[in-house]
C-alpha cells in the first residue's frame, strides 16, 4: 500500500514537471515574440525594429547562441490597432509559445496586449513606447526601455524654456493616452516653474489637416509649441506653421526623434527639438562604432537605419545579456532574477547606464536633448536629471 502510493505520488511529480516545462525554450531554441506595425502609420518604425532585433539574433546565433539555444524571432503586425495587438499577442502566446514578447511597438497596444502575456506568464520585455505603463505599477513582467513621455518633457521643457526665454508655451497634442502623457509632462514641466500652458490643442490619431490647430496657436502668441505628436503629425503642424508665417520653437518627445522627420518634412524641418537618449545612427556618423554599425545594417537590409533600428538591436543584446545570467535552466523565473540584478553599461548609441533590480524596471529616467540641423539630427545637450 505505502509502495502504491509512493509511486502514485511520483508519476504525479513527474507529469507535473512536464506539463510545467518552460514555454518557448528547449534544448536548442528560445523562441522571442515581437508586434509592429508593419503596414499602419508606424510602418517606418516597425520594419526598422524588427530589423535592428533581427541583426542581433542574427550575430548571437553565428556565435553559437545563448548557452547553446539559438533564438529564433517571431514578428506580428497590428496594423497599430489595439484590438489587432491582442490578436496578435494571443497567436504568439498561445499558438507560437514564445518564451518573452520584446519591442511591442504602441502605448494602446502594449496595454491591450500585456494581460493576454501575463495570463500565461510572459515577460513584456523592453516595449518601445515610453508610457508610464510599461514600468507603472510594477510587476515582475514588466521591464522598460525609454524614460517616460512623462518624465522627459517635466523635466527638459523647463530648461529649454529658460534657454529659449519663452513667454508662452502652447501644445498641440494626439487625442489618447499617448499625447496625453507628453501633455501631462509638458504642464508638470511648466508647474514647476510657475507657469501654465497658454494654449493647448488637440487631434485625432491618422489626422493630416493641422490648419485650425495651428491657427489657434498663432493667435495665442505662441513662442515654443510641445509636440505630442509621432511623424506625419509633427511634419503636417510644422510645415503648415511655415507656411502661415508662425515660426515659435518646435519642441518633440522621443516619439518624434526620428530621420522620418528631416527626410519627409525636408528644410522645413530645420530647428525642431526632441527629447532622447539613444542616437540615431547614420551611415556618416562622426563616431566610429555608430558609423560601421550603421553600415553593417545598410549592408544586410539595403537600407540606411534609424534610432527605432538602434533600440531593437539593445534590446536584444539587453535580453542575451539576461539569458547568458540566467544560466542553463532559462525560465521566466530566473531570466527575471538575472534581470533583476543588472546594471547595464552605456552603449555605443549613448544610451545612459541602465539598473534594474525587483522594484526598479525602468533602467533609467534620464533623457537629453537634440535638434535636426542642416537635415540631421546633432545631440545639443547632456543628460537633463529630474
Amino acid at each position: 500500500m505505502k509502495f502504491g502510493s509512493t509511486l502514485a505520488l511520483a508519476v504525479l511529480a513527474l507529469s507535473a514537471g512536464s506539463s510545467m516545462a518552460q514555454q518557448g525554450v528547449s534544448k536548442t531554441e528560445i523562441v522571442i515574440g515581437t508586434i509592429q506595425d508593419l503596414s499602419g502609420p508606424l510602418a517606418g518604425y516597425g520594419k526598422q525594429a524588427r530589423n535592428g532585433m533581427q541583426l542581433r539574433v542574427n550575430e548571437i546565433n553565428e556565435q553559437g547562441g545563448v548557452q547553446g539555444r539559438k533564438l529564433k524571432l517571431l514578428t506580428e503586425d497590428s496594423g497599430y490597432d489595439p484590438k489587432k495587438a491582442v490578436l496578435a499577442a494571443q497567436k504568439l502566446v498561445n499558438q507560437d509559445k514564445i518564451f518573452i514578447m520584446a519591442g511591442h511597438l504602441g502605448t494602446a497596444q502594449n496595454n491591450a496586449a500585456m494581460p493576454v502575456q501575463f495570463e500565461k506568464n510572459v515577460i513584456n520585455f523592453m516595449p518601445l513606447t515610453a508610457a508610464r505603463e510599461m514600468y507603472e505599477p510594477t510587476h515582475r513582467l514588466k521591464y522598460a526601455l525609454l524614460s517616460s513621455y512623462y518624465d522627459q518633457m517635466r523635466t527638459t521643457l523647463p530648461r529649454m524654456v529658460k534657454d529659449k526665454n519663452a513667454k508662452k508655451v502652447c501644445a498641440i497634442y494626439q487625442d489618447d493616452e499617448f499625447g496625453l502623457e507628453v501633455l501631462r509632462g509638458a504642464e508638470a514641466g511648466l508647474k514647476s516653474i510657475s507657469m501654465e500652458m497658454t494654449e493647448k490643442t488637440s487631434f485625432k490619431r491618422g489626422a493630416t489637416d493641422f490648419s485650425s490647430q495651428v491657427a489657434k496657436m498663432k493667435a495665442s502668441g505662441c513662442d515654443l509649441v510641445v509636440l505630442g505628436t509621432i511623424i506625419r503629425e509633427t511634419i503636417g503642424t510644422i510645415a503648415e506653421s511655415r507656411k502661415n508665417g508662425f515660426n515659435p520653437v518646435f519642441f518633440g518627445s522621443v516619439a518624434a526623434y526620428t530621420d522620418l522627420i528631416h527626410k519627409l518634412g525636408g528644410k522645413a524641418m530645420d530647428g525642431m527639438y526632441a527629447t532622447m537618449s539613444v542616437q540615431n545612427p547614420y551611415t556618416d556618423e562622426a563616431s566610429q562604432p555608430i558609423r560601421f554599425w550603421a553600415n553593417k545594417y545598410k549592408t544586410k537590409f539595403n537600407e540606411d537605419p534609424t534610432v527605432f533600428s538602434a533600440y531593437g538591436y539593445t534590446m536584444i543584446d539587453i535580453l542575451i545579456q539576461a539569458a547568458q545570467k540566467a544560466g542553463p535552466t532559462l525560465t521566466t523565473d530566473s531570466f527575471v532574477k538575472a534581470m533583476d540584478t543588472m546594471t547595464i553599461p552605456p552603449d555605443i548609441f549613448g544610451a545612459p547606464q541602465l539598473t534594474y533590480t525587483a522594484r526598479q524596471r525602468l533602467g533609467s529616467d534620464l533623457s537629453r536633448l537634440s535638434q535636426i540641423q542642416d537635415g540631421k539630427w546633432k545631440v545639443v545637450s547632456e543628460y537633463v536629471k529630474p
